[in-house]
């Protein structure tokens, strides 16, 4: 590890200048390319105490042996150079996205004498039309089968075209109809050429036109009593139609745009692109990037920006770009799109109407790129072994974590404080055995004494459950709350239902060999001291914080930071994550109901039981509010004293307070 004091430059060396800087590891090797503005600000920025550097930023200057600079003279000059630079070296500490050439293209060789209709991957090349990305070159040839009735352009190989020359004869596509057949002369090179310019611009949009004078060859067939004529053409227009229904129209003003949205996390992003053409989606394609630099939202448009338009020139580059945020560096941007596409190019946020609403489409399309990116590698079973054992190796455990639970507390400004469970074995989420739980102990902000409640609450069900197997001889205690949902009710010991049909212990009596919390010290130390109370000594614990992604063990004053990379990293996100998301859920799901209730609030005596069964009955409090005594009476579980109570309170009346069961807290019917 090198010490970036060793590199720094000297005070008045960096220029204050836009420029490009790359850093260097022992090796020469390039391992981040950046641009700045400002290079002496933007560079003296890493070379401060390394605690106060994001994580990513710290272990990049402490891997770099050197920094070298090319100053420009506009930031728009900057962004060309970094993009030039990051395509060069392939830097390992900037943004990179996996599968950026893998899409395939409809492709018409324009700068070959016989135009040729095909699928192409990689890298563009010069005098070819392209069209699209396609999700699947399956979709490709769907569009150009149907195409080719109405535009015979020559789709054959090289080697095809040539032999048919030789002998003379066409090949099957010639005979049935769907080529021209130049190869055999059928046809000149200007004619084909005029025809496969055509078939560019009925993919490029252009469709009306084209429509609208097969329908009036079509008609003046008709009226010329040339029948066969007009019925193929009726055909051929059909065929097109079918050709653009397999694109939607999304926006209806004809608009050539394209739709850039990203989803993330801490550690990865999933890019999405929609290519819309004369309002249709004309291509789709999509990235997935590990965030092997501290970047924002704006920071990954900006990237994929680079990535789209970087080597793309003229009508390539639409009108309109709709992005999710603006790069911090608005200005030399837009004035790179600019230039490279000869006119002025719009970047903006949608705000309202249908681009906004095809934006949120496309953003929903990201946020399933990232979601399918993480249940792939999940699944993995090598993957998942691996991260075990990295987990195992950085926390010291003695054996991998077969099973992990999470815990995180949610509330909504210390109110409805909530908390969840969630179990992964084998490093896959199990479902079944997730928990939620309710604290009704406190209210307020505090979430490490709600997270130290709810460990003490779980693992307490844990010793109690290891009675009734008899497999553990400890005091019962009876004192505790059942405080999850769909528990079932005790279970005397030995018998058979202390375990389920697989022969595993039910409910809380498995226990885990790893707890992780949602939280740094203070959550890790409450989750331990829960743990000790009751003498649970035989499972670890450790946190994982969100804002720096380090993993902190009890009475530890250092984290332990794993790398980036690492799967056992990512198998933690992932669990804290899921964990986060079940809390979040819960927590929403209550707040939501107290709300449709919160009439009833006021009406002493009524529990959450018969509030609930008010409002399904009546669908709503205003539909309650309308109802008489006796229709409330209907309701299962209300007397009649309780109705008018709930009556009298719905109406604003000022009622006498009823009798209430101090055991219970419900109303007392009088006979």
């Amino acid at each position: 590890m090198a010490d970036p004091s060793s590199y720094r430059p000297k005070p008045g060396q960096i220029p204050d200048s836009p420029g490009v800087y790359r850093f260097r590891d022992e090796h020469r090797r390039v391992i981040y390319v950046g641009k700045a503005k400002s290079l002496r600000q933007r560079l003296a920025s890493y070379f401060q105490d390394l605690a106060n550097l994001h994580p990513r930023t710290r272990t990049m200057v402490t891997t770099a042996a050197s920094v070298e600079w090319t100053v420009v003279a506009t930031e728009v000059e900057a962004l060309q150079l970094e993009y030039s630079w990051i395509k060069e070296f392939d830097p390992r500490f900037n943004v990179k996205y996996r599968d950026d050439k893998s899409y395939p293209f409809l492709a018409v060789t324009m700068n070959e004498e016989f135009p040729r209709v095909q699928v192409m991957r990689g890298a563009k090349k010069k005098g070819v039309r392209y069209f699209g990305p396609y999700g699947h070159a399956w979709a490709i040839r769907e569009t150009v089968d149907l195409l080719l009735r109405v535009f015979p352009v020559r789709t054959c190989s090289a080697g095809v075209f040539k032999r048919s020359a030789q002998i003379g004869r066409p090949c099957l596509l010639g005979y049935i109809g769907k080529c021209a057949a130049p190869c055999v002369g059928r046809i000149s090179p200007e004619d084909h050429r005029e025809l496969a310019e055509e078939f560019c611009d009925f993919m490029a949009g252009r469709t009306g036109t084209y429509l609208r004078r097969l329908e009036r060859r079509m008609r003046e067939a008709a009226e010329e009593l040339e029948y066969e004529k007009a019925a193929r053409l009726r055909d051929d227009i059909e065929a097109l139609g079918r050709a653009m229904e397999k694109n939607a129209v999304v926006l209806t003003d004809a608009t050539d745009a394209d739709l850039i949205a990203v989803a993330e996390d801490e550690l990865e992003a999933a890019v999405q692109i929609f290519h819309v053409r004369g309002g249709r989606v004309r291509g789709q394609r999509g990235w997935v990037t590990d965030k092997v630099e501290a970047v924002t939202t704006a920071g990954l448009v900006e990237h994929a920006l680079q990535q789209l338009y970087g080597e793309e020139k003229g009508d390539a580059i639409p009108k309109e770009v709709l992005v999710p945020a603006l790069p911090e560096a608005l200005g030399p941007v837009s004035e790179w799109l600019a230039e490279r596409r000869g006119a002025r190019v719009s970047l903006r946020i949608p705000q309202r109407g249908d681009k906004r609403a095809l934006m949120e489409t496309v953003q929903r399309n990201a946020q399933q790129t990232l979601a399918l990116h993480k249940t792939k590698r999940a699944s993995d079973l090598t993957t998942r072994s691996r991260a075990l054992e990295e987990i195992a190796e950085a926390l010291e455990l003695d054996s991998a974590p077969l099973r992990i639970e999470c815990f995180d507390i949610s509330h909504l400004q210390g109110e409805d404080v909530v908390a969840s469970m969630v179990v992964f074995e084998d490093g896959l989420a199990r479902k079944s055995e997730y928990r939620r739980f309710q604290i009704k102990s406190f209210t307020g902000q505090d979430d490490v004494r709600a997270m130290r409640e709810v460990i003490g609450r779980r693992f307490r069900r844990y010793l109690r459950e290891k009675q009734k197997t008899g497999e553990w001889g400890g005091p019962d205690d009876t004192a505790e709350v059942n405080g999850t949902l769909g528990e079932e009710g005790p279970v005397a010991p030995g018998e058979a239902g202390a375990r389920g049909e697989d022969g595993r212990p039910k409910r809380f009596a498995y226990p885990p060999q790893l707890v992780v919390v949602d939280g740094g010290q203070p959550q890790v130390a409450a989750a331990k001291a829960a743990l000790d109370e009751l003498g649970v000594d035989d499972v670890a614990v450790c946190g994982l914080a969100k804002r720096l992604e380090e993993v902190w063990l009890p009475g530890e004053d250092d984290p332990v930071v794993l790398p980036r990379s690492s799967e056992g990293l990512y198998l933690l996100q992932r669990v804290r994550d899921e964990a986060h998301r079940f809390a979040i859920r819960y927590q929403r799901g209550k707040r939501s109901r107290s709300m449709k209730t919160g009439p009833l609030d006021a009406v002493p005596g009524l529990g959450e039981t018969r509030k609930q069964a008010l409002i399904k009955h009546f669908g709503s409090v205003k539909r309650l509010r309308a109802a008489t005594v006796e229709q409330i009476c209907e309701v299962p579980g209300v007397g009649r004293k309780t109705a008018e109570t709930v009556a009298a309170a719905l109406a604003g009346k000022t009622v006498a307070t009823p009798a209430v069961n101090t055991a219970t807290g419900e109303i007392i019917e009088e006979e």
